[in-house]
C-alpha cells in the first residue's frame, strides 16, 4: 500500500439481530489487541442521536501510515474477528481519513 501518512480507520457496524449486538462487539474487541494500530478503540453506540439507529458498534483506530493499516489487516487477530462478526452483521461502513 502506498503511504498517505497518518490515518484514522472509522467503521462502523449493525447488528442483523439486536440479540447479537453484544457477540459483534466481543468479536471486534478482539482487535484492539492488533499491535499495528497506533490507537484503537471499539465502542457501542450510545444512541444518544435519536435521528440515527442504525449503527450498533464503531472501531476507531489511527495507524502511522497506510503500511501500517495493511499490516493491521493481515494480522491473525484481524481475520479472527472477521470470522466471528462477518456472519453475526448486517452493515459495515468503513472510511480511511489522512491526517
Amino acid at each position: 500500500m502506498q503511504d498517505e501518512g497518518r490515518l484514522r480507520h472509522v467503521v462502523f457496524f449493525r447488528a442483523k439481530e439486536r440479540d447479537d449486538v453484544e457477540r459483534v462487539f466481543e468479536g471486534l474487541s478482539i482487535l484492539e489487541e492488533n499491535p499495528h494500530a497506533d490507537v484503537i478503540s471499539v465502542r457501542k453506540n450510545t444512541h444518544s442521536d435519536a435521528l440515527s439507529d442504525e449503527v450498533d458498534v464503531v472501531v476507531y483506530a489511527e495507524f502511522r501510515d497506510g503500511d501500517a493499516l495493511a499490516a493491521y489487516k493481515a494480522h491473525p487477530l484481524y481475520q479472527q474477528s472477521i470470522d466471528i462478526v462477518r456472519p453475526l452483521r448486517d452493515m459495515r461502513v468503513a472510511a480511511d481519513i489522512s491526517f
